[in-house]
């Protein structure tokens, strides 16, 4: 399972994701969700992931096909990015003890109530 988070300056969670692939559509109907939802940012910090990079062009040419102007600048960083990989501790601190998920539902279930509990 694949957990994709969108995360603002101050390190407050935008939106969460569960993925069972880490691959270009689940990565592009994460970005259409959160900018939906949040409105389009300047610039997006990446990782390496490929399918992020691959997910963030096709999200900038369906911007473009609808005639928005404005284009989604990627940065790709690693050190840029710490703030996300810090915020997966609270997930990690409650789950350690538990190898794996046995379903899909129950890592959505586990992980979507830590997550809105960090963003109250």
């Amino acid at each position: 399972m694949y957990l994709y988070r969108a995360v603002d300056k101050a390190g407050d969670t935008l939106d969460f994701m569960l993925s069972e692939r880490r691959n270009g559509p689940a990565a592009t109907s994460f970005i259409t969700k959160a900018l939906s939802s949040n409105g389009i940012p300047e610039k997006i910090v990446i990782g390496k992931s490929g399918a992020n990079g691959a997910g963030i062009r096709e999200v900038n040419r369906i911007l473009k096909r609808f005639g928005c102007p404005v284009k989604v600048q990627t940065v790709r960083s690693k050190f840029l990015n710490n703030m996300i990989e810090q915020e997966h501790r609270f997930i990690k601190r409650r789950v350690r003890h538990v190898s794996e998920f046995r379903s899909f539902a129950s890592t959505s279930a586990t992980s979507g109530g830590i997550e809105v509990a960090n963003k109250i």
